[in-house]
């Protein structure tokens, strides 16, 4: 863990640039562990990226990718609460990756506590990926997953950033739309326990007692930050507005 830390803390120097880590979840207990270290000896990642186990492009294993890591639901939250219950939750920052670029599922995230949403899968940036599973080779037929530069084997930049931006914009759209469903104008600003999940038919049960958040605080951006989040996403809604 030492070791972890101090590495970080040699890239940071030499860089002047943050420096994170990611992973899947399988043990909670090296989160533990770290944050422990972090915030005994004040230094450490910058942030922390926590992959669920629905993520993957295809390069894994498939027995990696159908069964190996927690699903993101159960995964962050324990990550979370390593960091909360040694009150340094706040010093960094969190992504979250694992098919999280459907609205409904980012919001979901981001009440837990993500800072930061990680969207990778091609088919929803509409990049044309035929799941050929050959990630790996460096030959992939519609050129995601390759550094190849011609435009027959490589990704053609002109053509996919603009698509990758509307679906951007769109996404994030959404997750304000959301928000104010919930009475709040930015998705940081909700809390696990105003979001209800379905659990059977007839029953419901907030986010927040699912993943164990002991304090009403947890997930959400604290009071310093607000301000700046909002300038953040304040160009989105113009960007709306021009677009309608």
């Amino acid at each position: 863990m030492d070791s972890l830390i101090e590495f970080v803390e040699s890239l940071a120097a030499a860089t002047g640039l943050p420096v994170g880590i990611k992973s899947a979840v399988g043990d909670v207990g090296f989160f533990t562990k770290l944050a422990q270290r972090m915030a005994a000896s004040g230094a450490g990642p910058d942030f922390v990226t926590v992959d669920g186990g629905e993520g993957g492009t295809g390069a894994a294993p498939l027995v990696f990718a159908d069964h190996v890591s927690l699903p993101f639901m159960r995964g962050f939250p324990g990550v979370y609460r390593a960091f909360a219950e040694v009150g340094i939750v706040d010093d960094v920052v969190f992504v979250g990756s694992g098919r999280l670029g459907l609205p409904h599922r980012g919001f979901a995230a981001m009440a837990l506590g993500c800072d930061m949403l990680a969207v990778a899968r091609e088919s929803m940036l509409s990049v044309g990926c035929i799941q050929a599973q050959r990630c790996h080779t460096g030959n992939c037929p519609t050129g995601v997953a390759t550094q190849r530069p011609s435009r027959e084997r490589g990704l053609v930049v002109e053509d996919k950033a603009p698509r990758a931006a509307r679906y951007l914009a769109t996404v994030r759209q959404e997750l304000l739309r959301l928000a104010r469903a919930c009475g709040e104008p930015h998705p940081g600003w909700v809390g696990a326990d105003q979001v209800a999940v379905l659990t059977d038919p007839r029953s419901t049960t907030s986010l927040s007692e699912l993943a164990r958040y002991e304090d009403p605080s947890w997930g959400v951006a604290p009071e310093a930050f607000r301000g700046e989040l909002a300038e953040v996403w304040s160009p989105m809604g113009a960007w709306r507005t021009e677009r309608s």
